[in-house]
């Protein structure tokens, strides 16, 4: 299954009315955080496909043009500490970033993100017991500590996420908050143990091969 990876920022190739001729192929959004919830549902509705999203750090509700508050993208699906099957294939999502500021929207503490992995857990015995595995894509915001990550503290890993990917063995970590132009020799794609780590910062098409 092609999927449209989204983070970060709103890039002029996905938010145009060429879009379904930029990504005939795509046949399913997920959205990494730190993105206007109109740029998920405009892609949602152009390519008429689901979306998944998780929640940045910096998101935060935004106000529509006839002065409704929207705190959700519509019509799309948010995945942050949720478990859901989807053409067979099974997804997780973790968003935000370290905590690092007084804004504390979508910021966690280590012990914070650790204790939401634990939640997940039973769900993903769960997957264990009927399906044979725990998880196949696992959606974050941040990168797991070690992968990907800044040098900053608001761009560290989670030491939680990566505890995850060693015990649930997710064939895949698509996570943003890690800009390309962040840092000279932003590395995009890793491989650790059992999971492809991959940086989806702006967007980028990825080929989920799950058999």
């Amino acid at each position: 299954m092609y999927v449209l990876a989204l983070s970060d920022e709103v890039v002029p190739l996905v938010y145009s009315l060429n879009i379904r001729d930029h990504f005939p192929t795509v046949k399913l959004i997920l959205g990494c955080g730190d993105l206007p919830y109109y740029y998920l549902e405009y892609a949602v509705t152009m390519l008429g496909v689901p979306c998944f999203y998780v929640h940045g750090n910096h998101d935060a509700p935004e106000l529509t043009g006839n002065g409704e508050v929207v705190a959700e993208a519509r019509g799309c699906t948010l995945l942050d500490d949720h478990v859901l099957r989807h053409q067979g294939i099974i997804f997780a999502g973790l968003g935000g970033s370290m905590h690092y500021n007084a804004d504390s929207r979508y910021q966690y503490t280590e012990r914070d993100m650790l204790l939401r992995v634990l939640w997940l857990t039973p769900h993903l015995l769960f997957n264990r017991l009927r399906y044979g595995r725990d998880l196949d894509v696992l959606l974050t915001h941040a990168p797991p500590a070690g992968i990907h990550q800044g040098s900053d503290l608001a761009h560290r890993g989670f030491r939680a996420l990566r505890w995850l990917i060693e015990w649930a063995r997710p064939r895949y970590l698509i996570h943003g908050h890690i800009h390309q132009n962040y840092r000279m020799g932003t590395k995009t794609y890793t491989h650790y143990k059992h999971t492809v780590i991959i940086n989806a910062a702006s967007h980028r098409v990825i080929w989920l091969d799950l058999h």
